[in-house]
């Protein structure tokens, strides 16, 4: 019995200490975001279920520093296009996106940073893996993107799936944090 009670009375000082509170309560410091785009693809058998490109993505926050489309510390080298575990794209459909053709399936995105704001967007084959460290080994290839300055910087990394405004097969990828914003057009092949 004596046992039994040195337990509970552990166990209940560990729930009640302002620590084991404190670790609860805290929010992560970045979430997860995710754009998808439904296409409709001429041709598609009827009830089929609907193709799809979507981008799901670690979305950090500026919190008072200052941000020129990515960190002053990921700039000059191969940035993850957001936090945490590493960007991904996934294609219902074949696409070219800017100058690279992407077959269909899923991929990373990355991108080739800059100070001077002459970025290339990074493809690359293989998924599911930790943001950081790049490994070029599996890399599809790159494709430059355009960029712009922003009137109004964002708060929280963002990434766009856009269609055409001719409601066309295509579009552009966008993303965007702090006073940069990125872009390259994309369309079904």
């Amino acid at each position: 019995m004596r046992g039994f009670v040195a337990v509970a009375t552990l166990s209940a000082v560990a729930l009640l200490s302002p620590v084991g509170a404190e670790a609860q309560a805290r929010p992560a410091a970045s979430g997860r975001a995710t754009t998808t785009l439904p296409l409709s693809i001429p041709g598609a058998a009827r009830g089929s279920a609907p193709v799809t490109v979507s981008i799901d993505y670690g979305q950090p926050h500026a919190r008072g520093r200052t941000v020129a489309g990515a960190l002053a510390g990921d700039l000059g080298q191969v940035w993850r296009l957001g936090a945490n575990e590493a960007t991904t794209l996934r294609t219902g459909v074949d696409l070219v996106i800017g100058t690279l053709t992407v077959p269909k399936g899923a991929y990373t995105l990355a991108a080739e940073t800059t100070a001077n704001g002459e970025w290339k967007l990074i493809v690359n084959t293989k998924t599911g893996q930790w943001g950081i460290p790049y490994d070029a080994s599996t890399e599809l290839g790159r494709t430059p993107l355009t960029s712009r300055t922003l009137a109004t910087p964002i708060e929280s990394f963002t990434m766009w799936l856009i269609p055409a405004p001719d409601n066309s097969a295509g579009g552009e990828i966008r993303f965007a944090w702090g006073t940069r914003e990125f872009r390259a057009t994309w369309r079904v092949k």
